[in-house]
């Protein structure tokens, strides 16, 4: 594990270490992994330029915080309904939702471009946004940590008056947050890192994420390889940053939604 692990981290190292170097020490042999001085210029490059990345992250925020909520609320709610509410035909309706996770997304493109000029909401950060608050993998992770939690306790409430919703809100709720960070985790990183989606459904520049800003400015300078590496890590901080803050949500919830009790 050591060295898969070590793997994984050298070309991040290397990303790294080659934003803060000269142009003549990018191909410098052998590799010099951590430059002597390191040259911030590429990096102020990056955020000061003509297309500075400040708008990128911005509309980056805006997508994935708003996906992110709106995705673990509704996938909460869904996930309670199937694991704690008895109607007929519960449980192949769940079947039917989960085998639309064998559609790949790309088949959805034409129809959902179609959709998206016929209700006014293409080339706008809605595009991106309102699809991303359903996550079928969200509903069928929460449904199995609802599903772990003993039935006693729902049971008690009714017993006591409490209703689905107050039982939703007031019980379910705070017993999954392991939970709810782990999928608010998992589902931040899909919504910052989509390229395919903002490409499709984003024409006008100022509305670019983090993934098309950093293949715009890859584009636009070819051979500037300490200012693509400067570019690329500032892209990959803010997933660094959430991962380390919640890494152990991600244990506590994989572990939690993996037993059924």
């Amino acid at each position: 594990m050591s060295a898969f692990a070590l793997l994984m981290v050298v070309p991040f190292v290397w990303m790294i270490g080659t934003s803060f170097k000269t142009p003549a020490e990018v191909f410098q042999y052998p590799v010099k992994w951590i430059p002597t001085t390191l040259h911030w210029e590429h990096h102020i490059r990056v955020w000061t330029g003509p297309d500075g990345f400040a708008t990128y992250y911005l509309n980056s925020i805006k997508i994935s915080l708003i996906s992110t909520v709106g995705a673990v609320f509704l996938s909460s709610l869904a996930a309670y309904g199937f694991a704690r509410i008895k109607f007929k035909g519960r449980e192949p309706l769940f079947l039917l939702y989960l085998s639309m996770m064998m559609v790949p997304p790309q088949v959805l493109f034409v129809p959902k471009f179609i959709l998206f000029d016929a209700i006014g909401i293409y080339n706008t950060h809605l595009a991106l946004i309102l699809p991303g608050m359903f996550t079928i993998f969200g509903v069928f992770m929460m449904r199995q940590f609802f599903l772990s939690v003993p039935g006693e306790i729902t049971e008690a409430a009714f017993i006591d008056g409490a209703g689905h919703f107050r039982i939703f809100f007031r019980l379910m709720l705070p017993l999954a947050k392991p939970a709810i960070a782990t999928l608010a985790i998992i589902d931040f990183s899909w919504h910052w890192n989509d390229y395919e989606n903002a490409l499709v459904f984003l024409l006008d520049k100022n509305l670019f994420t983090v993934p098309l800003g950093l293949q715009n400015f890859i584009m636009e300078n070819t051979v500037d390889y300490n200012g693509m590496m400067a570019a690329a890590t500032a892209g990959i901080v803010p997933m660094l940053a959430v991962f380390l803050i919640g890494q152990r949500y991600i244990i506590q919830g994989v572990a939690g939604s993996a037993v059924k009790g």
